[in-house]
This record gives C-alpha cells, structure tokens and sequence, in this order.
C-alpha cells in the first residue's frame, strides 16, 4: 500500500503494519486504520491515519518520561505530543493516552481519571 504524507511524502507499507482503533481516536472517531511511523530521531513515532494520510500524530512512549506508569497488557502506551518551534512548549497528552499493540495491530485510546497525569506536560525542561 502507499500514502502521500504531509510530513513524509509518498510512503509504502504492506497491509500487516496497518494499526486498527476500532473506536478512532478522540476527535477523529471516524478514522479507524493508521500506520506507525519510525524515523531517525530515538524519541518520536509517528501515528499517520491511512484513510487520511494528511492528519499524522507525532509520539512518544510514556515509560520514558515516567518508568512507573501502569499500561494495558500487551499494549504500549504513547502520549500524543503538541510540537512548537520552541523546544519548551513542547508538550505531551498523558492525560488520554494511546495504547498500541503492535502485535496484534490494535489500538485504542483512553482518558485516564487519575489526577497526576497532565493533559499538557512540558516535555522539555530548561
């Protein structure tokens, strides 16, 4: 299968690395297949709807802002990051994360109730 990304261009993939969220995810209920992006930079994803190749999602596993967070079995849990051209306003949604199984290319995600976890948390720090 092949994309035309906003942020990568044209793109190839086979079927088996499409990720199904068979709810959407919060404001994009709709859009159910996306692929899982990896480039060259060690920190970011990219989660890149397929049946709307121009809406991609930058990011980033939780474990390694916080090694404690509890995650479904079998599923990896990204924060959705909000980019900006300065570094420090930079921030990740680990209020609602997204889980990803990338075994069995399910996803879902989820709003978490307790209070520790930030809909807004700076990623980087001065």
């Amino acid at each position: 299968m092949k994309i035309n990304t906003h942020q990568f261009g044209e793109i190839e993939f086979n079927q088996e690395h499409l990720i199904n969220f068979s709810s959407g995810l919060l404001g994009f209920e709709d859009i159910k297949k996306y692929v899982l992006i990896k480039t060259e930079d060690e920190l970011f994803y990219w989660l890149n709807s397929v049946d709307k190749p121009e809406l991609c999602f930058p990011i980033v596993g939780i474990r390694v802002i916080d090694d404690s967070f509890q995650t479904e079995t079998a599923y990896e849990a990204f924060g959705i990051v909000t980019m900006n051209q300065d570094p420090l306003k930079i921030t990740i949604n680990l209020k609602a994360p997204v889980y990803i199984n990338q075994d069995e290319k399910k996803g879902f995600q989820k709003v978490l109730e307790d209070e520790k976890y930030l809909l807004n948390y700076n990623l980087f720090k001065e």
